[in-house]
């Protein structure tokens, strides 16, 4: 009998560190930046976080959890946020910043930021989570630019559209 108690007391501590470890963050942040092509022009996606979330315009973003590559974490967080789980392609090493944000994880002084680009299919359907984000929109450069709020944002852009005009 004590050792049905003590096995069972193990197996539910056990389970309680698994599910704490899966909340603990890294300090990994990756950034998708979604775009289509339709008649030679280039449409990015913006989602728009909700109220609670501050309500600013951003591409994809997401922290890496524990066991995934940059680019798992990637498809992961365009998955949950658009409902897109097909790509055309998708292209690495677009930039990368850090940022320091003592709120965000606690420990670390700087967190890490990849950014990707990923390209969808034109008439890929999108499925927003209502707990994140309150509207999505595809933009041209230009409008994206002005809707983006942080700086960051706005580079790794631009560097985007460098990249897919020089492929062209």
């Amino acid at each position: 009998m004590i050792g049905f108690l003590f096995s069972t007391c193990i197996g539910k501590v056990s389970n309680i560190v698994v599910q704490f470890l899966s909340l603990v963050r890294l300090p990994i942040q990756v950034q998708g930046i979604l775009f289509r092509k339709i008649n030679r022009e280039i449409q990015y996606l913006l989602l728009k976080r909700t109220p609670e979330k501050e309500g600013f315009w951003q591409p994809v973003t997401g922290g890496l959890e524990e066991g995934e590559t940059r680019v798992e974490a990637l498809e992961r967080e365009v998955r949950e946020e658009t409902g897109i789980k097909n790509f055309v392609g998708i292209i690495e090493n677009v930039d990368y910043f850090e940022y320091s944000d003592a709120h965000f994880i606690k420990g670390y002084d700087f967190i890490k930021e990849y950014v990707f680009g990923v390209e969808v299919h034109p008439n890929e359907r999108i499925v927003i989570d209502g707990k994140e984000h309150s509207q999505f929109r595809w933009c041209s450069l230009q409008e994206a630019l002005q809707l983006l709020k942080w700086d960051e944002n706005k580079k790794a852009l631009s560097r985007l559209n460098e990249i897919l005009s020089s492929q062209n």
